[in-house]
């Protein structure tokens, strides 16, 4: 019979890892909820148009990695490859822009790009996300890069940086993009290369190939074409960082991977992870609801990148998740201890505890050994003692210390022995 296997590319989580992701996508998630961003949950393929239209065709997301299919009705559909294009497309939908602004949501889950899969970089791959849409602000703009910052640093990584830039409004990318077409158009290019700046010249900064990079050491930076009110404003977003304790970097090359940005862009960049150091980043995106057709709203996010998360903790050394999240063990020996102690069970769980309970015909030595390898912090046997006693030992797994404990103060004893 065949073996089947995930296919090539997709990170996948089991015990005892998905613990440590789990406990991710909570860090990640509480300082959003403290910001007062609400949970929003998205379509996992939605009409390509969204795509080629919200993220830009001159991406490499869009020309080269969508995976992309007609369904039974003709209709041509894709696995989203990123989120903010879809949180847009519903905020439209369902008139949210017409209410509160801005509407801050987050958002998580799985996305899909047909990469070549190596380390960091992965045809399914997850992300958490928050979107501000509706006010332009720079300190809005420090609230989500804060957000993600604090998100990185509640799970106790260090060894990371945050690097921004401004991509200006309109008027200022206008002036930049006609001196940087001149400059573009008096380099030798490859067909290809050259097709792929014609739609979107800033794309050739984030080209990864040496001798492009060469070419480019001398290309005009946008940073220089700000205009006044471009210039204060990322002025302002530099200012709300600086006093709330928030280290950057400013990098007048960096460019995001998806054309809709505009104005303030930032990602967070660890030193540990080589080719794939992009652990997260975001930025404002003004015009993308009118292109899709909804107000001229502005909008700014992030997308956090789970998987490279993960492995910056691993490459720090730093365990996020506990053991176990199991508190006790329960061992029943015997018909009467079995049918009690299911009872018990599912009282402790009632009053908030993480219980587990041997199943099966297993010995007292082998039931203890899956007491152990559960990872739980005490253990309890219960057998025709303990029940006419009314009595336990309550032994500690990590010590092997034990007290005797009443069936019904058990709980309290437990709670107490958590703090």
């Amino acid at each position: 019979m065949a073996k089947y296997q995930a296919p090539k590319g997709v990170s996948e989580y089991f015990p005892p890892r998905s613990n440590d992701f789990e406990h991710v996508m909570r860090a990640l998630m509480n300082p959003a909820l403290a910001a007062g961003y609400e949970p929003i949950e998205l379509p996992v393929f939605e009409d390509t148009e969204l795509f080629t239209r919200g993220v830009g065709e001159s991406t490499d997301v869009v020309s080269k990695e969508m995976y992309t299919f007609e369904d039974r009705g003709g209709r041509s559909i894709t696995l989203r490859p990123e989120g903010t294009a879809g949180v847009m497309r519903a905020v439209i939908e369902h008139n949210l822009d017409r209410g509160q602004l801005p509407v801050k949501v987050f958002y998580k889950g799985p996305f899909f790009r047909a990469e070549r899969p190596q380390a960091g970089r992965y045809r399914q791959f997850y992300q958490f996300g928050i979107e501000a849409i509706g006010v332009n602000d720079p300190y809005l703009d420090a609230e989500v890069i804060a957000i993600g910052y604090s998100g990185y640093k509640a799970l106790g990584l260090t060894n990371f940086s945050l690097h921004i830039t401004s991509l200006g409004d309109r008027e200022s990318r206008e002036k930049h993009r006609t001196s940087l077409v001149s400059f573009i158009d008096r380099l030798s290019l490859d067909d290809e290369t050259r097709a792929r700046a014609a739609k979107n010249p800033l794309r050739l900064f984030d080209d990864k190939r040496p001798e492009i990079q060469k070419l480019m050491t001398d290309a005009p930076l946008l940073l220089d074409f700000l205009n006044d009110a471009s210039r204060k404003n990322f002025e302002e977003v530099q200012s709300a960082l600086t006093s709330i304790g928030i280290p950057f970097e400013i990098n007048a090359r960096m460019v995001r991977g998806l054309d809709y940005y505009t104005g303030t862009t930032f990602e967070f960049v660890h030193h540990g992870l080589g080719a794939q150091s992009g652990i997260g980043g975001g930025g404002r995106y003004d015009g993308l609801m009118e292109t899709l057709g909804g107000q001229n709203l502005s909008g700014v996010g992030f997308a956090l990148g789970i998987d490279r998360i993960l492995l910056a903790l691993d490459v720090e050394k730093v365990s996020v998740s506990k053991n176990s999240y199991t508190d006790l063990y329960v061992i029943a020996l015997g018909d009467e201890a079995r049918k009690n102690s299911f009872a018990l069970v599912q009282k402790l769980r009632s009053a908030g505890f993480v219980v587990e309970q041997s199943f099966g015909e297993r010995g007292l030595k082998g039931a203890m050994k899956a007491a152990d390898k559960s990872g739980a912090r005490f253990s309890v046997v219960i057998g025709d003692t303990e029940i006419s006693s009314g009595s336990v030992e309550l032994k500690n797994m990590a010590t092997g210390e034990a007290v005797s404990v009443t069936l019904s103060a058990l709980a309290t004893t437990l709670a107490e022995k958590s703090k």
